[in-house]
């Protein structure tokens, strides 16, 4: 009974002071290493146990770390030495790629080794008596070695991290260098037992007990920095100090044990989330020094302070608590809050209770007794004393994290005060950042005592009023900008409005200046305001349901999770500084395991009041799906797809609730989803979601990549028509939308799909609800919902070629149309000039109610290759579909065909201007007629190889004129080239068919003039008809031009193709055979008059024939026969004799014709294999144009033609 009365004695004192008596605060630096690491760069650094550490001999122990590598190299994590021994007793690092452990001088290695740049927990455990060693990596059990002797580990070593070393003889550590660790340690702990795997883990954020994570114990030449990345949330935690007591004044007996007084001190304290669990006392002493600290007391308790100068202690003792953290909370956190609470100076009138700051240790420890630890809370509504910091929970889950978000709860029994402030500044001077400067002013103004709380800040600039300034010439540089500012302050130590006001008023009118920068007020205005508070609310997610009651503003509710029972969700009641109300933030569940899986979306019942959460809830289960497989399967999807069908037909939705749904179906288009099932379902879903959404204005917009949405409410007797646009830049991109108020007919540039309505569409308008008429546009980026079946099969040639655009009008169908909706595509693949096109819609009726494509109602103009314009009589879904009627190459054979041809063609460019230069700077290889039609077939060659070889570059200008210019030109020399290939037969014909010594005067001038005139009459007729017919194609494809996958300028229409490149070259090749077999016949015949045949006179034969293959152009013939089976070897064959035809012109007609062998021997060898020019060869050289009068053939030129 006394010590209860002594014990209710000191309780009324404490009060009494305690009410009379405010504590003051002051912050003390904690030497934990919890929420530090250590950084270890190339150059060594040595941390090292302190020697004052003692560390017995040892026969079993337990050692775990948490580490991080950033380069891949040789590393030590620790080692552990005996005194005065090289001998290292036990360390673990990596070398070779591989993982070492070391234990009394043996070394073991293992293949696995620890990912760079990522965090790894490791743990060793040994028992001598066991004789075992076990290493675990990131939980899980590694491998366990068997030893064969039992042996002790010598106490008092030296150990260090993150570097082997050794002992100087001085008795100094020195690292050893080329094994450090070149990375970071954020824990390590050891302990003189062997943990189980088990154990380990439930001991993830505990400390060692012979080695723990303190400054305390370890001699290190480069501080520790702060740990973003790892932090530990735990609830149990032994604090040691050592406390002296003081009586002051004459209370009598107070029969008070050291425990009770330490209990009823330590529980006014400490916050309510913090219970004691038990209190041991030891060591008592019979004196102990005075702690005079008059810096941190206020006046009177200075003057108490005094009367304690001569004062002897009652009782010095050791003090070791037990208390348990609900919930739990980081490990450092709790340190220095617990830490900062001990440390406060508590002199009462009659008690003084100290506590040396230094010895003060908080240590997290294994799990308390079961039975007698406190329940676990499940919401926030306790009071914590305004003497003390508040404890701030944390929102992570009782083992390390990767990240860490604090949440601080204020837990006080009534709200707080509220004021709204709106303050008017200027700011002289030119900060990188000034909003950064005036936040940090004004909560240094009002956050002195931490008794009000600035929230909410927003901060404006009045760019009105500084253009004005910068608009005046004569205005100062140090010419003050002016700043709106409005933000929020919570007060808490329950003063009255008018003395808050007073100083909120005053803090805010002083002048701030620092160098250069100044910030004066100019109008400050307070409000107060009485928020209410947030009202219960129901919520309904993927971790649960849950009901968070009533909660005062600013204020974050703490519930426990449902899984698992330990972990906490929080939610905060928010004050809006637009409205100045309250309302529930979103909750932060991280801590909570899911509840629910897409397969519970069947249970679930939609109405109007939980249709959003729904929606949420589906959202979340989708990205979780997503996230751990790349689709969905069936029966998901089919959960998915009916669930949000009863969200849209059962609730009103708003855009918010659109906004989801439009990215659910997003989400599962972009993955590996089979949609083709449900896509029809999917589009009546967008549709009627569309119809019915609730919008403020008279438009919304919907994007989520790769679909756009467009409603617009309009006024029927305005309606004058309506476009719609949008583009795309990839399937993972928003599309950009555009809608135009009136129809205009003309395509958008930059458009991928454009659709322009009529006028016409105010007739089909829903009757009787005037103001609610409702179009809508859609964007589709994808294919995924548009899988026609016929369209898939490998027989069809038809492939969706567009992307997909639709637009309706709500409670209307379409169709039956006089003025044509206009729907306008680009084309994804160019149109190649024998492919076709088509306009068509989507048919929900089609294959089953599968949906598939349909084109009645639709005409298809074609544009351009890149274009096409669709005029439909209805509204739905429209696409272009291309019809590939070739089967095309693969693209690896057009690469080879591509080089093929550039390479042919270069080869030729060259032996063409070898050829030409022969010819025109011998005079006497140029005096027959053969010869000067070579010249100009040559000269034709090189001009259309050159301008193949140069159109991809002249085309990469994207110059029109240009363009046009080039594709005329190479039409021209292909013209060109087989119009002197024709004249060429031409002249084989009379001089070896009709063999009539016929005179013809100005013979090659009239074949020049028709060798280059009828292609520049041609070319030029084109160019007046429709000069656009020449331009830019890309993959272009036909008979003469190689498929590319760059830009070319060539011929672009059809018919202008047609007629005057295959027409044109069909009938020379035409002409061109009749003369070639003719003039076999003739060679045969010829061969057959000749006495003594050989097998000498074969080969010249064959070689006649080449050479008039070559020049009669015959192998261009093989275009018109690459098709069927054997395409992919014909176009070969086609592409690699035709680009080498001026090669095989040199062969045949310089490098094979022995005239021209000895013109080159003659002019330009040397030495004996020179000839001379009077050779017998020289003087029986045919004359030619010499004579006034010659026939039209002679023996040289029949050997030209034949034999040579």
């Amino acid at each position: 009974m006394n010590s209860i009365r002594s014990l209710s004695s000191l309780a009324i004192c404490f009060c009494i002071f305690m009410s009379a008596c405010p504590l003051g605060s002051t912050t003390f630096a904690s030497t934990s290493l919890w929420g530090k690491k250590l950084v270890f760069e190339v150059q060594p650094c040595l941390w090292q146990l302190h020697s004052g550490v003692s560390v017995p001999a040892l026969r079993e122990l337990s050692v775990c770390m948490s580490l991080r590598r950033t380069i891949s190299a040789d590393w030590t994590g620790f080692e552990y030495k005996a005194p005065g021994n090289r001998e290292t007793q036990l360390g673990f690092g990596g070398k070779n790629g591989k993982l070492f452990v070391k234990l009394f001088g043996q070394e073991w290695q293992f293949q696995n080794n620890l990912t760079v740049n990522e965090w790894h927990s490791v743990c060793l455990t040994w028992s001598g008596q066991a004789q075992r060693l076990r290493i675990s990596i990131n939980s899980t059990f590694l491998i366990e070695i068997p030893l064969t002797t039992s042996q002790q580990m010598s106490k008092n070593g030296t150990l260090t991290l993150g570097v082997s070393h050794y002992v100087h003889a001085n008795g100094e550590i020195q690292p050893e260098t080329g094994t450090n660790l070149v990375g970071e340690i954020g824990l390590f702990r050891m302990w003189a037992r062997e943990w189980s795997l088990g154990e380990l883990k439930n001991l993830n954020c505990t400390d060692g007990d012979l080695v723990s994570w303190d400054l305390k114990q370890w001699t290190y030449d480069c501080p520790p920095e702060p740990n973003i990345n790892l932090h530990c949330a735990w609830s149990f935690y032994t604090v040691k100090m050592e406390t002296c007591i003081f009586n002051t004044l004459n209370l009598g007996n107070l029969l008070l044990s050291p425990e009770e007084i330490s209990k009823f001190w330590l529980e006014r304290i400490f916050p309510q989330n913090i219970s004691i669990h038990s209190i041991l006392v030891s060591s008592p002493c019979s004196s102990c020094p005075i702690v005079n600290d008059s810096a941190t007391l206020d006046k009177d308790q200075t003057q108490e302070l005094e009367l304690l100068s001569n004062t002897i202690c009652d009782n010095c003792f050791n003090c070791e608590v037990h208390i348990n953290v609900n919930p739990p909370a980081d490990v450092e956190v709790v340190q220095a809050e617990i830490t900062a609470l001990l440390s406060l100076r508590s002199p009462l009138n009659f008690l003084n209770l100290s506590v040396q700051a230094n010895d003060i240790v908080v240590l997290p420890v294994e799990q308390f007794s079961k039975a007698t630890e406190p329940a676990p809370t499940v919401s926030s509504g306790i009071d914590t004393p305004k003497t003390a910091p508040t404890l701030s929970p944390s929102v992570h889950p009782a083992n390390t994290s990767t990240t860490r978000e604090p949440l601080h709860v204020n837990d006080t029994a009534e709200p707080d005060q509220f004021f709204r402030v709106d303050l008017v500044l200027n700011m002289t001077g030119s900060p990188l950042d000034p909003k950064d400067i005036i936040e940090k002013w004004v909560k240094k103004q009002l956050e002195v005592n931490n008794t009000m709380s600035v929230l909410n800040l927003d901060i404006k600039e009045n760019a009105v009023r500084n253009m004005e300034h910068y608009s005046n010439l004569m205005i100062s540089q140090d010419q003050p900008k002016q700043y709106y500012c409005a933000f929020h302050v919570q007060e808490c130590n329950k003063n009255t409005v008018a003395e808050i006001e007073i100083r909120i008023q005053a803090a805010l009118a002083s002048k701030y200046q620092n160098h250069s920068i100044i910030i004066q007020t100019v109008e400050v205005m307070i409000r107060h305001i009485v928020p209410k508070n947030c009202s219960e609310d129901t919520s309904f997610t993927i971790y649960g349901k849950y009901i968070w009651p009533e909660t005062f503003p600013q204020r974050i509710q703490v519930m426990g999770c449902i899984a698992p029972t330990s972990e906490r969700a929080f939610r905060l009641c928010k004050l809006d500084i637009e409205t100045d109300t309250t309302r529930w933030a979103d909750p932060n569940m991280k801590n909570c395991h899911q509840h629910l899986s897409i397969s519970d979306l069947n249970n679930i019942t939609v109405t109007p009041g939980n249709a959003a959460e729904v929606v949420v809830v589906i959202q979340d289960l989708v990205v979780i799906q997503l996230g751990n497989s790349s689709e969905l399967s069936p029966s998901h999807l089919e959960s998915v797809v009916e669930k949000l069908s009863e969200v849209v037909d059962e609730s009103i939705v708003n855009s918010a609730v659109g906004a989801n749904i439009v990215t659910i179906v997003s989400d599962i288009l972009l993955s590996n989803t089979d949609v083709t099932p449900v896509s029809n379902t999917f589009l009546n879903l967008t549709d009627r979601m569309a119809d019915n959404m609730i919008f403020q204005g008279e438009s919304a917009n919907l994007t989520a990549p790769p679909l756009g949405f467009s409603m617009i409410n309009v006024a029927p007797e305005e309606f004058s028509g309506l476009t719609f646009g949008a583009s795309i830049v990839s399937p993972t991109k928003n599309p950009e939308m555009f809608v135009d108020q009136g129809f205009v007919n003309k395509p958008h540039p930059t458009a991928n799909a454009t659709i322009s309505l009529p006028s016409a569409l105010n007739d089909f308008f829903p009757t009787g609800e005037r103001n609610t008429t409702r179009v809508q546009f859609q964007f589709y980026g994808t294919h995924e919902l548009f899988q026609d079946l016929d369209i898939n099969n490998a027989q069809s040639n038809w492939t969706l070629n567009s992307y997909v655009v639709s637009a309706s009008i709500n409670d209307s169908k379409i169709m039956n149309l006089e003025d044509r909706v206009v729907v306008t595509f680009s084309h994804q693949i160019p149109k190649k000039p024998r492919d076709k096109v088509q306009c068509m819609f989507w048919d929900f009726y089609k294959n089953g109610g599968r949906g598939g494509w349909n084109s009645s109602g639709c005409e298809t103009e074609s544009i351009s290759p890149y274009q096409t314009s669709c005029l439909c009589d209805h509204l739905t879904h429209f696409a272009v579909l291309l019809n590939v009627e070739r089967t095309p190459f693969s693209k690896v054979n057009e690469q080879i065909l591509t080089v093929i041809s550039y390479v042919g063609c270069g080869i030729s460019s060259i032996f063409l201007g070898l050829t030409l230069l022969t010819y025109l700077i011998f005079e006497k290889l140029r005096q027959d007629y053969p010869s000067k039609i070579l010249i100009n077939l040559s000269a034709a060659l090189q001009g259309l190889s050159m301008l193949f070889l140069l159109n991809t570059w002249l085309s990469s200008f994207s110059s029109y004129g240009l363009c046009i210019a080039t594709a005329a030109t190479l039409h021209y020399f292909m013209l060109a080239s087989f119009t002197w290939m024709g004249l060429e037969a031409v002249h084989m014909y009379l001089a070896l068919v009709k063999v009539f010594n016929t005179y013809i005067p100005s013979y090659i001038l009239k074949f020049c003039i028709t060798g280059w005139g009828i292609p520049a009459v041609i070319v030029s007729l084109v160019l007046v008809i429709d000069k656009d017919a020449y331009g830019s194609l890309a993959d272009a494809e036909n008979e003469m031009v190689l498929d590319s996958t760059e830009a070319f300028c060539w011929i672009q229409n059809d018919v202008v193709f047609f007629v005057t490149v295959v027409a044109f070259i069909g009938l020379t090749l035409l002409c061109n055979m009749s003369v070639f077999i003719m003039v076999l016949i003739q060679i045969k015949q010829i061969g057959a008059n000749k006495l003594s045949a050989n097998s000498h006179g074969s080969v010249l034969d064959l070689k006649a024939v080449a050479s008039l293959t070559v020049l009669l152009g015959l192998t261009w013939s093989i275009g018109f026969f690459s098709f069927g089976p054997a395409r992919v070897v014909l176009v070969y064959l086609f592409v690699f004799l035709n680009s080498l035809q001026g090669f095989f012109v040199f062969l045949f007609h310089c490098l094979m014709k022995e005239n021209v062998r000895k013109q080159w021997r003659i002019h330009l060898c040397c030495g004996r294999f020179r000839l001379s020019e009077y050779s017998d060869w020289s003087r029986s050289v045919t004359v030619g144009d010499r004579s006034k009068k010659k026939n039209l053939v002679n023996s040289d030129s029949v050997a030209s033609g034949s034999s040579q």
